[in-house]
């Protein structure tokens, strides 16, 4: 699973901007964005949110990797439970089956 700092530099690659433009947006410094992206810090809930609205994505995708769009949670589902299935029980690996037979 990727890290908060993985995800910014993922979305700054895939929008095309610099570190300096983050900080400038985010209202933070270009060295603050550099701690972030190599996990030496973890941005306050106001400079995350700021940063999450200047890659144009959400706090829940920065923070926990929560994903943004349909194709995405799929992919995500299919990690959690692939990472969990050793500690389902029987019925709970049903259960799954089930809602994806519905």
């Amino acid at each position: 699973m990727s890290t908060v700092g993985e995800r910014i530099r993922t979305l700054l690659e895939r929008k095309g901007m610099t570190q300096k433009q983050l900080a400038h947006e985010a209202g933070c410094t270009e060295a603050a964005v550099s701690h972030y992206i190599k996990g030496d810090r973890t941005p306050r809930s106001d400079v995350m949110a700021k940063i999450a609205i200047a890659l144009g994505t959400t706090t829940d995708f920065l923070a926990e990797g929560i994903p943004q769009n349909k194709t995405d949670e799929v992919t995500y589902a299919k990690k959690l439970i692939a990472r969990n299935v050793d500690y389902m029980t029987r019925e709970e690996k049903l259960e799954i089956i089930e809602i994806l037979l519905r």
